[in-house]
């Protein structure tokens, strides 16, 4: 063990108090975590990630690990020569392209993941939208675009959630393990879908009445202004992010997010964060300091705290 300068004791001492109040309020609670395939780009990106769930856990907390696997999965397609394709931030998935995601998703990171959290001591599982029923989903009609004017969108075999049950996840946090949950789906006659997995992750956080749902993205937050990040928004509710839409100032790949916090919120999510998964130890400043790290958002804000509205 380390021995401790008289300075370095007295810090731990202090973070450990300050930690304290948050540990209780949060012991026993759910917390839904979605992470971006950019978090696990290295086996080193994913053990500072898998550390922190680890602790969370450790204290009580009831984790549950949402991931996704875009950029491995471009990469992928790209040395097989299969183009991928997004619209408004959304995959489109032909059938090439779901063996693609099948192999990544489920495959390859779900697993690499897992692996990672035995260095740690986390007992983590890892599961899919498949097992046991987790996602019911269908496969998503074509979309209209500008009233009808121009070609539907067909996103080939990607899903739209249409029914949930939790029990599996339920089962495995009455265990004290951690899920690692990929967002791969399946509809009722067992084709496989790929659903986004910030929507994945806000229907698990509602259906499991979870305390937070936290996306680590590659943002330090959401911004007012696209090319600041010293724009960095401290808290916003559903309003603030209607506005931000109609402003144009929520990129492709942040719509999804947003969809997804709106989605959450309404499923009776108290608390939606936005951080970044770059920032060191980001997750549990967010966690366990009132100043947290990125952006909080909430239904309303004249239910936030006193203290949460001067961080």
């Amino acid at each position: 063990m380390t021995k401790l300068s008289s300075n370095e004791r007295t810090i731990a001492v202090t973070a450990l108090k300050h930690a304290a109040p948050y540990i209780r309020m949060y012991k026993g609670k759910v917390f839904v975590l979605k992470a971006g395939g950019d978090a696990f780009d290295t086996p080193e990106a994913t053990r500072r990630l898998v550390e922190q769930i680890g602790i969370l856990h450790q204290v009580g907390i009831r984790v549950v690990l949402v991931h996704g696997g875009g950029p491995q999965s471009t990469a992928l397609a790209g040395r097989l020569d299969i183009a991928a394709r997004f619209v408004e931030g959304r995959r489109v998935t032909d059938a090439e392209a779901l063996k693609v995601m099948t192999m990544v998703l489920n495959g390859q990171i779900n697993t690499e993941i897992v692996a990672a959290c035995r260095a740690f001591g986390v007992p983590a599982v890892g599961v899919s939208g498949v097992d046991a029923g987790l996602i019911d989903a269908i496969k998503r009609q074509p979309v209209e675009r500008d009233g009808g004017k121009s070609e539907p969108i067909d996103y080939g075999f990607v899903g739209d959630i249409v029914g949930l049950d939790t029990t599996v996840l339920e089962n495995l946090l009455d265990e004290n393990l951690v899920p690692i949950v990929s967002p791969l789906s399946a509809d009722a006659e067992g084709t496989l879908l790929n659903i986004n997995a910030d929507t994945v992750a806000a229907a698990i956080a509602g259906g499991l009445n979870a305390e937070k749902l936290i996306l680590a993205t590659g943002a330090p937050g959401i911004l007012e202004t696209l090319a600041d990040p010293r724009s960095l928004i401290s808290y916003i509710d559903a309003i603030g992010l209607a506005r931000l839409r109609r402003e144009g100032k929520l990129t492709d790949g942040m719509l999804p997010k947003v969809a997804a916090i709106e989605k959450a919120l309404a499923a009776g999510v108290p608390r939606v964060h936005v951080i970044s998964y770059s920032l060191p130890d980001g997750l549990l400043l967010e966690v366990f300091t009132n100043e947290g790290t990125g952006t909080l958002v909430v239904a309303d804000t004249d239910e936030l705290s006193d203290a949460e509205q001067e961080a």
